[in-house]
């Protein structure tokens, strides 16, 4: 480059100088574009060295790139310096415009600094703008855009050294290399955007890579899951209607997928199990319920329900996994029907039937008020009348606390009282009968015939003793011979009635291999009302019975 005392600059210095600047704004990386900046200043501008401090997230300025000596070059790229050392070096020394000018005589306090820089020395300058070698010239970097130039960020440093004429720069060189420092900023910002529009492209192809790659896979495991799998909608006008669902699906409930698309969940659920269904959470629920098929049988399901969105604030979906429990289902209820009845009959066994009658029964005596509003009535009168609640006892012996806590109205729970009816008047009174029926002459036919034909028997006994109640009575067999019914809303007679029809049917003959064999019956009727335990009942039961079986003459009792 010309000697800047001179009032004109050659044409070709201003070529070279444009050609540097396109080449440093075609650079393809961040790294080109650095180390064309460099190459830059040696080759447009006449100096012989040159180093591109770039200013790194943390703040601090590593060397980036080094042009016009190799060995200097891998002596300190890559070397960083703080913030606070480039701030020092940018605040002294002479400014030259945006530039910034440290002659060797100040230069030497910077010596120890961490500012990467390479040393040389020379003899004292022999004339006033001779360049020493110990000379320093900072060219800063600033953000494009902002007015007034260092008002912007700073992005990097440019350092000189060794202008080829040896003297130090006047107003051209200066105004040229202030004017290539703005234009390396621009680059170097344009590279940097590059390269960051480069690393959200990539980022965002692998993360679309990644959604395909999921969305396939979620669709495969959706569409060949061994078990059931529907989407529903959440929230609006269709909730609960289903979107989409698997080949299993349709399989379990017979249904194509277009006619599944016309239905929610409640419209294909059992109407028993609608209240489960609606008490199942939607996130992470879980219920286990029937769902209709098209034949218009029901099958037993497992559903779970998990809540799935296309976004962070996009639509809710809700995934419902349903699994067939048919085949569990069915055994649950047979292990549940084992344990309740008898295996040989399939009646109700003895614990069921304590069962039944003690949900019948509380621990009140047999006497109840009068009637629920005449009771209420009165114990809103002893309110009134007293002005503080305070027991009370009715004729019948109900008596009613209405202090707070106290079991105040205990006539007016859920549970309705059994009473029996009374055994020296017939007064209308229904109430819950219990037959004791024990076989008479069942000994005789083991004994002579063998178990298999008693078995039969007992069979037999069971199957009309059933089909001899009403549908809601209860056949039970105890064990061994004897047999149980409990029939609700029966009158004395009735019972009695019920005890000679039944009666009338175990007497008549019964085949077993081929042979006619007969039992008889005794029946003893107890009568079931709250105050007494199941064991009572039965025991009162029992005991009419064998009143009962003793008063008739021994050769009405025997059979064979």
């Amino acid at each position: 480059m010309e000697t800047e005392s001179e009032p004109y600059v050659r044409l070709a210095t201003l070529r070279q100088l444009h050609q540097v600047m396109a080449d440093m704004n075609t650079a393809r990386s961040l790294a080109d574009t650095l180390q064309t900046v460099a190459d830059g200043v040696v080759n447009g501008l006449g100096y012989e060295l040159a180093c591109v401090n770039l200013v790194r997230p943390d703040g601090d300025l590593v060397v980036a790139a080094f042009a016009g000596n190799s060995a200097a070059e891998a002596l300190i790229t890559g070397r960083v310096g703080s913030r606070d050392s480039w701030e020092r070096r940018l605040a002294m020394g002479e400014a030259w415009g945006d530039l910034r000018f440290i002659p060797h005589t100040e230069g030497w306090i910077l010596d120890d600094d961490d500012v990467p820089q390479w040393y040389t020395d020379g003899p004292a300058p022999r004339f006033e703008d001779e360049w020493h070698p110990s000379d320093r010239l900072f060219a800063p970097m600033y953000t494009p855009g902002v007015p007034g130039g260092p008002g912007g960020e700073l992005i990097g440093v440019l350092s000189v050294d060794r202008p080829r004429n040896g003297r130090r720069p006047g107003a051209w060189g200066r105004e040229a290399l202030q004017m290539y420092a703005f234009q390396a900023a621009i680059a170097i910002s344009n590279a940097r955007l590059r390269s960051n529009m480069q690393r959200a492209l990539v980022r965002l192809e692998r993360e679309q890579q990644a959604l395909r790659a999921s969305e396939e896979s979620f669709r495969q495991a959706f569409e060949y899951a061994p078990s059931g799998m529907a989407i529903a909608e959440m929230g609006g006008d269709q909730h609960g209607r289903i979107l989409r669902t698997n080949d299993a699906l349709c399989r379990l409930l017979g249904r194509p997928a277009s006619a599944m698309r016309r239905y929610s969940f409640a419209d294909l659920v059992h109407p028993e199990d609608v209240g489960t269904l609606l008490r199942t959470s939607a996130e992470g629920g879980r219920a286990e319920l029937r769902l209709g098929r098209r034949d218009g049988t029901y099958v037993w399901v497992s559903l779970r329900n998990s809540v799935v969105a296309d976004a962070a604030d996009g639509p809710r979906f809700l995934l419902t996994h349903v699994e067939d429990i048919e085949e569990r289902k069915r055994r649950e209820l047979q292990l549940a029907h084992r344990a309740s009845h008898d295996s040989l009959t399939g009646l109700p066994n003895s614990a069921e039937l304590r069962s039944r009658l003690s949900a019948r029964l509380c621990a009140r005596p047999q006497a109840v008020p009068p009637g629920p509003a005449a009771v209420l009535d009165a114990a809103y009168e002893q309110f009134l009348e007293h002005g503080r609640p305070a027991p009370d006892h009715d004729a019948d012996g109900h008596g009613f606390d209405l202090r707070p806590g106290a079991e105040a109205f205990d006539a007016y729970d859920h549970h309705v009282h059994t009473v029996a009816p009374d055994e020296e008047t017939d007064d209308g009174t229904k109430g819950l009968a219990v037959l004791f029926c024990d076989l008479d002459g069942f000994k005789s036919i083991n004994d002579r015939f063998g178990h298999n034909a008693g078995d039969a028997v007992l069979i037999e006994v069971a199957r009309r003793l059933s089909s001899g109640v009403r549908d809601g009575d209860t056949v039970a067999r105890l064990g061994g011979d004897e047999f149980v019914v409990l029939a609700d809303g029966l009158g004395r007679a009735d019972a009695q009635d019920l005890a000679v029809r039944l009666r009338s049917e175990i007497i008549q003959p019964i085949r077993v291999d081929g042979r006619a064999v007969r039992v008889g019956a005794s029946f003893g009727i107890g009568w079931a009302h709250c105050g007494m335990t199941a064991d009572e009942v039965l025991k009162s039961a029992d005991e009419r019975m064998y009143v009962e079986k003793r008063s008739r003459p021994k050769q009405h009792r025997r059979a064979g």
